[in-house]
């Protein structure tokens, strides 16, 4: 496992969050490093789990999802036994592609594809609501997606040293 990421790993992660199929060679080029030495990196922080693997950058309106729903969901019972069973059974609906637990007053956020109002109602019906120990769902449909990253630049940034804090201000 990695200890730290240093300034070439950051560089090198920024550059495969904008173009995951480049080449070693061309990405070598573009952070400073021999192809070597560039791969031999990116492979560690495939061993370390930093990178854990590579997709492709999906537009769900062309392919006639254009409804993502967001749905917050309360549990009747917060245990852990209850929260063990939800979560296994949520990796099961295929319509499901997040799920978050949370702090505050809902339990979970889940996002949901939709191919419109039937279709979800659909996926509510017959996914959501079944899921055991759902006392609540509250669904909030989004109109537009401004920002969708995996991860912010500001956080590449952040990226510390092990054994380094940020300093409060």
């Amino acid at each position: 496992m990695l200890s730290a990421l240093d300034s070439l790993d950051r560089k090198i992660l920024r550059e495969l969050i904008q173009d995951a199929r480049i080449s070693h060679l061309a990405l070598s080029e573009r952070v400073g490093l021999s192809a070597t030495a560039c791969a031999r990196r990116v492979l560690q922080m495939e061993k370390a789990g930093i990178i854990k693997g590579y997709a492709a950058n999906i537009d769900v309106n062309a392919l006639g999802f254009p409804l993502t729903v967001i749905v917050h969901i309360t549990l009747d019972r917060q245990n852990e036994d209850a929260l063990a069973r939800f979560e296994t059974e949520i990796h099961k609906c295929p319509d499901v592609i997040s799920c978050h637990l949370m702090s505050g007053a809902d339990d979970y956020q889940v996002q949901v594809l939709a191919c419109g109002m039937e279709d979800y109602e659909r996926i509510h019906k017959q996914q959501l609501s079944r899921l055991p120990g759902v006392a609540r769902l509250q669904s909030s449909f989004a109109m537009r997606t401004i920002v969708k990253r995996s991860i912010s630049p500001a956080a590449l940034i952040m990226i510390r040293p092990a054994g380094t804090q940020r300093r409060g201000k």
